[in-house]
């Protein structure tokens, strides 16, 4: 896994994921792909391994229900969601029954690390500062 090439890309980029047969496209904050076969001139076909999504007031329920669901249906292997008024982060991690498990929150003076993503971590105050 610590030869794989990996792909930062932040919106506006498309990903093209398939719900109940239903293609759904959605442009998260930020993603990575590890998988270059999935990239296409339109965007990505297919999960990004690791998504991060900043919430906002008005943003906050879609992320926390409706892409929560469609990205753990899609197979992305890692959420996250970036509280910028709250200074926290929630990780979610895809299980081997395709379910998110959330981590412990993590807030100021605490590191966060990435399971689908070997070696990159991040800590909340680094993540915060101006």
């Amino acid at each position: 896994m610590e030869n794989r090439t990996y792909k930062v890309y932040t919106a506006p980029f498309d990903a093209l994921l398939s719900r109940e047969g239903a293609d759904t496209v959605v442009q998260p904050d930020v993603y990575v792909i590890c998988d270059p076969a999935k990239l296409t001139e339109q965007g990505c076909t297919g999960a990004p391994d690791l998504v991060v999504e900043v919430l906002s007031p008005g943003n906050s329920s879609r992320e926390k229900k409706d892409k929560f669901e469609l990205y753990e249906e899609n197979g992305v292997l890692e959420y996250w969601l970036v509280s910028p008024m709250e200074e926290t982060i929630l990780v979610y991690d895809r299980h081997e029954e395709g379910k998110y498990l959330g981590r412990q929150p993590v807030v100021a003076g605490m590191t966060v690390s990435s399971k689908a993503i070997p070696g990159f971590s991040i800590t909340v105050d680094k993540a915060f500062a101006e």
